[in-house]
This record gives structure tokens, C-alpha cells and sequence, in this order.
């Protein structure tokens, strides 16, 4: 049987998520493999929540609460909004996929920018509507470029911040000086999948931009610095009109009883948050260093993950790494981005990443244990 797909769904190439750890281990033969390509919280889940999953064994035959009302008002009152501008989703791709459903007829136009989250440019073309991906400038977004690329056609513009893949962020005064000059129709979504990770002080405070009456939608997540990436739970902070819009189409039940009462837990786990940065943070300095001494630039980042260059064919580095049961990503060119592991999955990465590019010719063997 023939199916006639709509010609712009058939042209969106799938998401293609980074290697497994069971898939590398039995490609390769190397046992435990370091996955180092998604950029997972290295500690793990928070122990609240882990502890909050425990006990929920006995309500999994119910359905979830549909509004997710007490981790709602758990984040409104975090951040002093109204219950209702809080939103619930199943990761923040699916609410990424809602307000576009809501923001973009067939036509009209979002800008982005690029190497950051495909995410924004596939589902903007599944909802047949146009993408506009601008270069990054000094491997951060390129504010006044995307101001000029507004056109009558331009409802959405997305931005990554920190930017995924290179851990730049844009900061207040930039942010708020593209707000002050795009007409308010045009939606702003702040993608703050790695806020948490930030400590740059000129980093913005979106939700108090977003009640000084911006069109802005913030995004957030528990899948990074919370260490629940397997419970895909997200959530929005938006203006109430489009909270309520994206309600409409959302699904019901769209996120878990696990995923709920686990974030509603981690939340609130200050000392995990606080262990997480710790290690990121000890992590980063010596990442930064071995690609100092290795001669390899890179992209200082505010995420847990950093963007260097290996000076070489980025695919086969990032091949290579996979001998030695390293897991990165290859983003393009000779540019890698590895996630910050834990100290000895860091030293894993350093060893293997010093025999390849120390080695003309290294040894493609199960080398790094």
C-alpha cells in the first residue's frame, strides 16, 4: 500500500540521538562503555527522587494527575508566577512541537540560529512552516542578526541559551535590547534546557523580562542538572493566553505519575543541584586544560558540556573515541562536543583523546578500559 506523505514531512530527517552504551559495548567489546554524547547529568538522578519513585509502585495502575498541579504550583510559587503560566511537557521537545502548533500557520516563518537544537527546525516544518537558521557569530547567537532578519512572515524566534552545541549564552543587555526593538506579536522562546549550569552574572533573568508584559516563553527541564532525562518531563513558564493555548492541543495525561512526583521531588534537592555544579564545574577546568596542553581549541561553556575543535576530521576522531569505548558527538567538521562525566569518565576521555591526537596512526584496539 501507497501512502501519500506531505511532501514537507517526507524532506524532515529523523532525530538521530547519540550512540547507546549497551550498542558500543557490543560493537566493540568493551565493557562498561563511557557515554559521554547526550549531556546527562553524570551523578545520576537526585536521591529525593529516586527515593519519591520508590513509593509511587503502588499507584501505577492510576492514571496521572492531567495538569500536573502540584509540581505546577511547586514551580509557580519557585518562581513567583501564576499556576496557570506553567505548563507541563513530555521533555521540552514536546513543548516545543505545542507552541508551534499554536504560534505558526502554514507560511509563516521562525528564525533560529545554527549549529544549536534541531529540534526547533524540525518541528517548525512539521507544522509546514518555514525556518530561517542564521550562522552563529563568535559561536554564540547572533542577536542583531536575527533582528534584521524579521519580515512581515516572522511570528517565532528561538534561542537556545546556553546554546547547544557551544555553551555560549546571550546575556541581559543583548536580550533586552532585541525585546525592546521586535514588534510584540513576534514570540521569543528562551530555551533553558542548561540554565542551572550558568554562572556567568550577566546571564539573563527571563521570567522577570517575561512579567514586564515581553512576548517570551521560557523553557526548562529536569532531564539535564536533575539527572531525570529517562522520565522526559519539562515545563514552560509562559504569558497566560498561550499557556492556555497550548493546553488546548496538548495531550491528555502527556506527562507520567513517575515523572511528576520525581521532579516535584528533585526540585526542591539543593544538595544534589549544588554535588551536580560541583562536578561540573571541577570537570570543566580540567577538560579546559587538556585541550589546552593538547593544543585544541575550544569554547569556554555555561553548560555541562564543552565544544572543541580536534584540528582533524571530526568523524574520525569521534570514530576512534568509540574504539576506546568513548562516547561524544560529532557535530560537524572537526568540531566535537563532550558532555562533563564524572571524574574517572573524564580521565577515560582525556587518555583515549591524548592517543589519538598524539598518535598519527593510533592503534584502533579496545585501548582505554
Amino acid at each position: 500500500m501507497s501512502i501519500n506523505i506531505h511532501p514537507a514531512i517526507a524532506a524532515i530527517d529523523p532525530y538521530v540521538p547519540g550512540r547507546l552504551a549497551e550498542d558500543v559495548e557490543r560493537e566493540f567489546g568493551i565493557v562498561p562503555a563511557t557515554k559521554l554524547a547526550s549531556n546527562e547529568n553524570a551523578l545520576g538522578p537526585s536521591p529525593s527522587a529516586l527515593a519519591t519513585m520508590q513509593n509511587m509502585k503502588d499507584s501505577l495502575n492510576r492514571y496521572p494527575d492531567g495538569t500536573g498541579n502540584a509540581l505546577r504550583k511547586a514551580l509557580a510559587q519557585q518562581y513567583k508566577v501564576e499556576i496557570g503560566q506553567v505548563i507541563l511537557g513530555n521533555g521540552s521537545d514536546e513543548l516545543i512541537s505545542l507552541l508551534v502548533k499554536v504560534s505558526i500557520s502554514p507560511g509563516d516563518d521562525a528564525i533560529t540560529a545554527t549549529p544549536s537544537f534541531s529540534i526547533y527546525d524540525k518541528a517548525v516544518r512539521a507544522g509546514l512552516g518555514n525556518i530561517i537558521s542564521l550562522p552563529l557569530t563568535n559561536y554564540a547567537y547572533d542577536l542583531s542578526a536575527m533582528h534584521k532578519a524579521i519580515t512581515p512572515r516572522t511570528k517565532v524566534l528561538f534561542i537556545c541559551n546556553p546554546n547547544n552545541p557551544t555553551g555560549t549564552i546571550v546575556n541581559t543587555k543583548q536580550l533586552c535590547s532585541l525585546l525592546h526593538k521586535i514588534p510584540k506579536h513576534i514570540l521569543v522562546v528562551l530555551d533553558e534546557a542548561y540554565a542551572e549550569y550558568v554562572t556567568d552574572p550577566n546571564y539573563p533573568d527571563s521570567i522577570t523580562l517575561q512579567t514586564k508584559g515581553h512576548s517570551l516563553i521560557v523553557l526548562r527541564t529536569f532531564s539535564k542538572i536533575y539527572g531525570l532525562a529517562g522520565l522526559r518531563i519539562g515545563y514552560a513558564i509562559a504569558p497566560l493566553n498561550l499557556a492556555d493555548a497550548m493546553n488546548k492541543v496538548r495531550m491528555p495525561f502527556n506527562t507520567n505519575t513517575l515523572a511528576q512526583n520525581a521532579a516535584l521531588a528533585a526540585l526542591n534537592d539543593i544538595d544534589h543541584i549544588n554535588a551536580s555544579n560541583d562536578n561540573n564545574q571541577r570537570g570543566k577546568l580540567l577538560l579546559y586544560k587538556t585541550f589546552d596542553e593538547l593544543s585544541l581549541p575550544f569554547i569556554p561553556s555555561e553548560a555541562n558540556f564543552i565544544y572543541f575543535d580536534t584540528k582533524k576530521n571530526g568523524k574520525t576522531v569521534f570514530e576512534a573515541l568509540l574504539r576506546f569505548g568513548v562516547i561524544v558527538r560529532h557535530i560537524d567538521g572537526s568540531m566535537l562536543r563532550v558532555t562533563i562525566g564524572l571524574p574517572e569518565e573524564n580521565e577515560k576521555f582525556i587518555l583515549a583523546l591524548r592517543t589519538i591526537i598524539q598518535n598519527p596512526s593510533p592503534v584502533h584496539t579496545n585501548g582505554v578500559r
